[in-house]
């Protein structure tokens, strides 16, 4: 809670329109949420300084460049080994993230493939034979939803609904 006392509503606004489109310039924000864009703008300078935003992106769109398919795929290692498996990981193109967890696997890894005995090719060939790498378990992504986070109404959800 100690970061919630730090940011007002208006920071809420300005983070949630953010996350909607992070190429929104400050006048057009501005003007949507109807404050002055010197505000705006040294609010987002603040919450940047702050570290309330880790850095602006962009999210790829995987289809149009070849990837159609994509898995998620449950990890068991060595745990001696972390460090080559991660790091193996790490060179495979294909790769998109990588989350260490908690649970029946020691890491969860995000792929994107073209096809999938191209992903076939890439979890037995390459992650399969990672040094390391004890057992996989793959779940081919059939649809995926994502949800924004609702930022202007955090602070009144300070309890779970």
């Amino acid at each position: 809670m100690k970061y919630l006392e730090r940011i007002d509503d208006l920071d809420m606004k300005i983070l949630e329109e953010l996350v909607k489109d992070a190429s929104i310039s400050v006048p057009r924000m501005s003007k949507k949420i109807n404050v002055n864009t010197s505000v705006v703008y040294s609010r987002i300078k603040r919450l940047i300084k702050h570290r309330f935003i880790k850095k602006f992106t962009i999210i790829v769109n995987d289809e149009p460049l070849g990837f159609s398919v994509k898995a998620i795929i449950g990890i068991s290692m060595d745990s001696k080994l972390r460090d080559n498996v991660l790091a193996e990981l790490l060179k495979i193109h294909a790769v998109r993230e990588i989350v260490e967890v908690t649970g029946r696997f020691d890491m969860i890894v995000t792929i994107a493939a073209g096809a999938l005995d191209e992903m076939y090719k890439l979890i037995s060939e390459k992650i399969g034979r990672i040094d390391g790498v004890e057992k996989t378990e793959t779940f081919v992504e059939m649809k995926k939803t994502i949800k924004e986070p609702e930022y202007s109404t955090l602070q009144d959800k300070n309890k779970i609904d």
